[in-house]
């Protein structure tokens, strides 16, 4: 089996149970799998290929736990800049019909890509739109293209305008038709062995798109075959709160009980609005939680109770959103956001910095806000495989050089640099035991080709609206 060595790293992250920060530090693998770390000098010498990396920061991969992929298609619409989340959707929705199989493909790959260059070697889509002949086979064929470990989730929308729904009737398929689609992909792609690269997620869209019907029989489905979780938006806006109150007599959180979809094999994204005993009900249940700050922002939807969430034992991950909510996928500057947010957050409740030598943070750290991105997600996803460097795990990690610009200065913590300087983009990232990213370009795919594609893509979607 291949073995590869990343020696001589300014410090490696492992963020293990004991979170150790190795200076000098070294990784061996052995085809998909972590062997060894610790400092350069305690482990080989040799291997089939030798990455140096004197400068640089090393950390696990990071990972996404929410996404929309296909909406790099549509980012900045004018129509939708400005709007709140009900408003951004019925604007997008009539664009979105026009989507095609070739739009899901080359969508996928610019996202993935962007997210590789970030740093992010594990990623969770989330595909609700079906028009034209599109399917997720589609996404699924272009994530083994880059390369990334992918969570394909089959979203849903059956609950058109005409029954009290959000979306066009034109946009919502019949429920024995999502059901059948979702037997089908999970039998097709699934694999729940460690170290998959592609798992199948069921994750009807939200509240205000699918039924209650559709909620019950996607989980009784899901849980009738190994590993394959749930997912879906909640309580990502008061109009969200107002509407699940007029359809389902329920707030959002007391809906997802009705319905079956509170475990340990859900989770779901925003969670802005949840109170305190229901977040008490996410953590005495399992339930995880997709942390969105960029969108949030981006559609004034709030701010989500991270830390509260957590301190309860809520599992908590970053996901990027769509990149017609985000308008990028960036998952370091996702985690910067995070503590940014955070911070706001804090200070609003009456919370301070303090100063004090050793006084425990009342605020979020720049580290703490790394184990949100890796450990955070892994464990939201329902992995125990990836989210840290230790032997016996995914050989994935990414790495930065910290001699540039940005980071002048930042030596003093080049752990917290990551997180507080600007946003940059990964030298290496490296996944199942293989590089995606190297020198800072992907190594997989040709992304000038597929960049020019995407775009006469996405200016036809517009115009043929």
């Amino acid at each position: 089996m291949p073995t590869l060595l990343a020696r001589h790293a300014e410090v490696l992250v492992t963020m293990d149970d004991r979170r150790r920060e190795i200076r000098d530090g070294a990784l061996f693998v052995r085809d998909n799998l972590i062997e060894q770390v610790g400092p350069t000098s305690e482990l080989p010498a040799t291997a089939d290929e030798i990455v140096e990396l004197r400068g640089h920061v090393v950390l696990p991969g990071l990972v996404n736990t929410h996404h929309h992929l296909y909406q790099t298609l549509t980012r900045a619409v004018p129509g939708a800049q400005d709007a709140n989340l009900f408003n951004w959707l019925k604007t997008l929705y009539p664009i979105w019909a026009n989507l095609t199989p070739e739009g899901i493909r080359v969508s996928t790959l610019v996202g993935l890509a962007e997210l590789a260059l970030s740093g992010c070697t594990t990623v969770s889509d989330h595909l609700y739109v079906f028009p034209n002949g599109c399917r997720l086979d589609d996404e699924i064929e272009a994530a083994r293209q880059i390369g990334v470990r992918f969570h394909a989730s089959r979203g849903s929308m059956s609950l058109g305008e005409s029954k009290g729904g959000l979306p066009p009737d034109r946009l919502v398929e019949d429920e024995a038709v999502i059901l059948k689609e979702s037997q089908r992909l999970i039998e097709a792609y699934h694999d729940p062995s460690p170290s998959a690269m592609i798992r199948i997620v069921l994750a009807p869209c939200s509240p205000f798109s699918v039924t209650g019907d559709l909620m019950r029989e996607s989980a009784a489905l899901a849980r009738q075959y190994d590993n394959v979780h749930l997912h879906t938006h909640l309580a990502e806006t008061l109009d969200e709160d107002e509407f699940c109150l007029k359809q389902f007599g329920h707030r959002p959180m007391a809906y997802m009980e009705a319905v079956n979809w509170l475990g340990q094999d859900v989770w779901f994204a925003h969670s802005v609005y949840l109170n305190d005993a229901e977040i008490g009900l996410a953590a005495r249940t399992g339930c995880g939680v997709a942390h969105c700050p960029t969108s949030n922002m981006r559609l004034a939807s709030g701010i989500a109770p991270i830390r509260k969430m957590r301190s309860a034992g809520v599992k908590v991950g970053l996901g990027v959103d769509g990149s017609a909510s985000n308008d990028g996928s960036h998952m370091l500057a996702e985690a910067r956001q995070a503590l940014l947010l955070s911070r706001l957050g804090s200070a609003l409740e009456g919370a301070s910095l303090s100063t004090a030598e050793g006084k425990t943070s009342p605020v979020m750290t720049a580290r703490e806000a790394l184990e949100i991105a890796t450990r955070g997600g892994a464990a939201v996803l329902g992995r125990d495989d990836i989210g840290c460097l230790e032997p016996g795990k995914c050989a994935d990690f990414f790495a930065i050089n910290l001699n540039r610009l940005d980071y002048a200065g930042g030596l003093h913590d080049p752990v917290a640099a990551v997180i507080f300087c600007a946003p940059q983009t990964a030298d290496y990232t490296v996944v199942n035991g293989k590089f995606v990213v190297k020198n800072g370009e992907v190594v997989t795919v040709d992304m000038w080709r597929v960049a020019e594609r995407h775009n006469q893509v996405a200016r036809g979607m517009v115009i043929d609206n």
